[in-house]
């Protein structure tokens, strides 16, 4: 009987982490459509304007390519194919990473949990590596170099978030011995310190064109960052009140289960 109880008490876990990882993935889809809104009201015309100017390279090199997807396709459906999609894949991931932080961050609640949550993976994950790699609109950029570029920008990705991770363990080591406030200022030194020895240790990639409007480029790296912040914070702010409600219906196994 009671290892029926215990296989019962899994299956419900089991079942409480598929209701979880479903919620996730239509939140980061709303989170998704939302940011896709965003960026084609703040992003595209610097997009437009860095088209046109690769464009007009192109022509003085009588180099121009013809155009195998028209650029109403690319900024509109595919665009917000490719944004929901990964919006939909960062929420199961979300999903997965709330389940096995939940009540291991600290006392937090739900809500406070996922706001948490969906704060740093934006730090780690796109703020951090934006202040070393910038977002690079159309024309920015060699094409023989892409390569290397996309490698050192996940390069730097992974690393900032392995070790923000680390500084969450390192948070949880020091709090007995130093307080909540203590250990989670320690924790954040350590995770500054690491991350900017790393980005002095990576080369710098500066490949923006000569006479390429300025403007344009910050006002597309802004509303790229921006828009992924949005999209944390949609997704931050719906899945926890999405994982309330769930956890209000029932029973909680998933917290026995990951305590």
């Amino acid at each position: 009987m009671a290892g029926e109880g215990g296989e019962g008490a899994l299956k419900e876990a089991d079942s409480m982490m598929g209701r979880l990882l479903l919620a996730g993935m239509l939140a980061g889809l709303v989170a998704g459509v939302v940011s896709f809104g965003f960026f084609k009201l703040a992003g595209e015309p610097a997009v437009e304007r860095a088209i046109a100017f690769e464009r007009a390279m192109e022509a003085a090199k009588n180099a121009a390519e013809p155009e195998l997807v028209s650029r109403s396709v690319q900024s509109g459906v595919g665009l917000l194919t490719g944004v929901a999609i990964y919006g939909a894949a960062l929420g199961g991931l979300f999903a997965i990473g709330f389940a096995l932080a939940y009540r291991r961050m600290g006392d937090f609640g739900l809500r406070a949990t996922a706001a948490i949550l969906a704060a740093l993976g934006f730090l780690s994950a796109h703020l951090v590596p934006a202040l070393k790699y910038p977002a690079a609109p159309p024309a920015v950029g060699a094409a023989e170099t892409i390569g290397s570029r996309t490698s050192l920008y996940f390069a730097f990705l992974l690393i900032s978030l392995a070790a923000m991770i680390g500084a969450g363990a390192l948070r949880l080591r020091l709090a007995p011995p130093l307080g909540g406030l203590k250990a989670a200022l320690v924790a954040a030194a350590a995770y500054v310190v690491v991350m900017a020895c790393i980005a002095l240790a990576l080369p710098q990639v500066n490949e923006t064109p000569q006479n390429f409007p300025s403007e344009a480029l910050w006002q597309f790296r802004a509303a790229s960052l921006a828009g992924q912040g949005l999209m944390w914070a949609v997704l931050g702010l719906a899945f926890g009140a999405a994982a309330e409600r769930l956890f209000a219906r029932e029973a909680n196994p998933l917290r026995a289960k990951y305590r």
